[in-house]
């Protein structure tokens, strides 16, 4: 029981268990942001541009039992998912095209700004190396 517990030490401890551990925890962040921003900024833009018509509420009744309650096939609501889920998709596509874009930006910054950095280091003038320095002084106490 003791190995078992230690292994399962080192399992949870993994660099990439942590890791995966944190993407859950702000993926399911972002998974209601993104919700929030489907339901309640483009939905509407969307019922705007449609005339107000919601899926919905759109069914085909199967069959009607004696009592009066319907058996309804709810169309409207599948439809009304796979709506969201493409403009779920649609929304997280660009956020992360949006974040690829910054992202390159900074490190095309970084980039020329390492390149810079080795430019100017470049025009700065060596230092004389040591058989530069001996042939020197050679060349010195020859004239005298």
């Amino acid at each position: 029981m003791k190995k078992f517990i230690e292994d399962f030490k080192a399992f949870a401890m993994k660099g990439n268990v942590v890791d995966m551990a944190v993407g859950v925890v702000v993926g399911g962040a972002f998974s209601k942001i993104v919700t929030s921003l489907v339901g309640s900024i483009i939905t509407p833009l969307i019922g705007l541009l449609t005339g107000g018509v919601s899926l919905s509420d759109k069914s085909i009744v199967l069959s009607t039992a004696e009592d009066g309650t319907q058996n309804l096939l709810m169309y409207g609501e599948f439809l009304q998912s796979v709506i969201d889920f493409f403009l779920i998709a649609l929304s997280i596509f660009i956020v992360i095209k949006i974040i690829g874009s910054v992202n390159a930006k900074l490190h095309a910054k970084k980039i020329a700004e390492q390149e810079a950095k080795k430019a100017e280091e470049a025009a700065k003038p060596k230092p004389p190396t040591t058989e530069e320095l001996l042939t020197e002084i050679l060349a010195e106490l020859r004239k005298n």
